[in-house]
């Protein structure tokens, strides 16, 4: 599903107007992200919580020069469904 599938389903759903519905979700979209780019992990009941993980560093391996590299410790945004989401995918029928 596509940004534009949402809003069309959030749109037939609510009756509300597409562009409303798009200004709505992509505010949601801009408030997670700033958030999380502030350090702050996102909590939504039922649904699950988008959080910042840290990677620590490793050595990796540049096969074209046969050299190693290190990749230093760095922070990632990762998503982690609530146990009803979670519950809810596990029994679906598809």
């Amino acid at each position: 599903m596509t940004k534009a599938d949402l809003v069309n389903e959030i749109s037939h759903n609510t009756g509300l107007e597409k562009a409303a519905v798009l200004t709505i979700v992509e505010k949601l979209m801009e408030v997670v992200k700033d958030s999380m780019i502030a350090g702050n992990n996102v909590y939504l009941r039922g649904f699950g919580s988008f959080i910042i993980k840290t990677r620590k560093e490793k050595t990796a391996r540049n096969i074209s020069r046969n050299t190693a590299i290190k990749i230093p410790e760095h922070k990632i945004p990762a998503f982690k469904p609530s146990k009803v989401f979670m519950d809810a995918v596990g029994h679906s029928n598809s």
